[in-house]
């Protein structure tokens, strides 16, 4: 009986990606925060995750030389990247970034992405202790 990595691990591979793009806006959110001009930007992470779920990711993807080969990409559709409303009125320069908010979402991203490497890495050990018929 073959493994189904898919079921295995449901939507945390797809949910990792994605936050950890989020994680690089956030970051550029916050490096910008001083920038005239600059608006801040996020993943629509809801809409982002039902377009990996379906397979309509984007980006650089490997060729598949067997039909049971895994399929693989690497980027998420920008689609799902959009220009946050800004909380508080423009200060004269342009920039909507307000760093509370950024830092605030990039943490609640990284304690998100880390609860999906939790549970994939505890998936993994059951696999391994399955496969190995020993414990980890």
């Amino acid at each position: 009986m073959a493994i189904s990595f898919d079921k295995a691990f449901g939507v945390h591979p797809h949910a990792m990606l994605i936050r950890s793009q989020r994680a690089e806006l956030l970051a550029s959110n916050i490096a910008n925060a001083d920038t005239p001009g600059y608006k801040a930007k996020d993943i629509d992470f809801a809409s982002a995750l039902k377009a990996a779920k379906t397979g309509q990711m984007h980006g650089n993807s490997m060729v598949r030389t067997h039909p049971e080969h895994l399929s693989a990409s690497t980027n998420i559709s920008t689609n799902g990247t959009k220009f946050r409303v800004p909380n508080q009125p423009d200060t004269g320069d342009g920039n909507s970034v307000d760093i509370q908010v950024e830092r605030n979402l990039y943490t609640q991203n990284a304690i998100e992405y880390q609860a999906s490497l939790s549970f994939m890495t505890s998936k993994i050990m059951g696999l391994k202790k399955a496969l190995g018929g020993q414990g980890a």
